[in-house]
């Protein structure tokens, strides 16, 4: 194993979180695919080994505790599969669905998923308002650098099931974009349970936003 899934490794024994060698192993090669094709496609600026795992991998692991068991999960503006395709190798329980605005990522994304065996992981080439207006629905919904929070709301709330979940990850200095949030949130049934602070690596952390979907 290289030493940046060692990290993962690492710092997932020390936050109680359960990870297999064979996970481990899907996690690294997810890596290697994304790295391989970002030679010929921008998916990452992301390229040192270390701070792959630690601001894509661990990053995206640190939303495991804020998911229930067998539920539903759309991860909007996917890119390469953070969080959505990480949080799917580490639980088999879920079905996940990948969303994408553009094509070519959408179909890395189902290559990745073929090679990786997953069966637990469809990857839609669409937009989230466009789902919206199909009346599609998800327990939990995430989003990860995506937009502001103004702007996601728009996007994401009106797919989040009555009683769901919407999970937006986003740097320590939301609270300002969070404030100017606050209408749109409400105005589409949503609101701010609380906002969490995780430490990613020494020095170096990041904010989830949870909001429930309650009417």
């Amino acid at each position: 194993m290289h030493t940046d899934i060692n990290i993962v490794k690492k710092w997932a024994a020390e936050n109680g979180i359960d990870v297999s060698d064979t996970q481990l192993l899907m996690l690294e090669q997810h890596q290697s695919c994304v790295l391989e094709t970002n030679k010929h496609m921008n998916l990452t600026t992301i390229t040192n080994p270390r701070d792959f795992a630690v601001k894509h991998i661990i990053d995206s692991l640190t939303l495991l505790p804020y998911i229930p068991l067998g539920v539903r999960l759309a991860d909007i503006g996917t890119g390469a599969g953070f969080p959505g395709l990480a949080i799917a190798i580490m639980r088999e329980d879920l079905h996940v669905t990948l969303i994408d605005s553009l094509r070519k990522r959408v179909f890395f994304l189902q290559k990745t998923v073929d090679v990786l065996g997953l069966t637990n992981v469809e990857c839609i080439h669409t937009r989230a308002e466009d789902l919206a207006r199909g009346g599609v629905g998800y327990d939990i919904c995430t989003a990860r650098a995506v937009a502001r929070m103004d702007r996601l709301a728009k996007w994401v709330l009106p797919i989040t099931k009555e009683g769901g979940t919407f999970l937006a990850m986003k740097s320590t200095d939301v609270f300002v974009e969070l404030s100017e949030a606050q209408l749109v949130i409400k105005k589409l049934g949503g609101v701010v349970k609380r906002v969490d602070t995780i430490e990613i690596s020494p020095g170096l952390s990041h904010c989830i936003v949870v909001v429930e979907k309650i009417n």
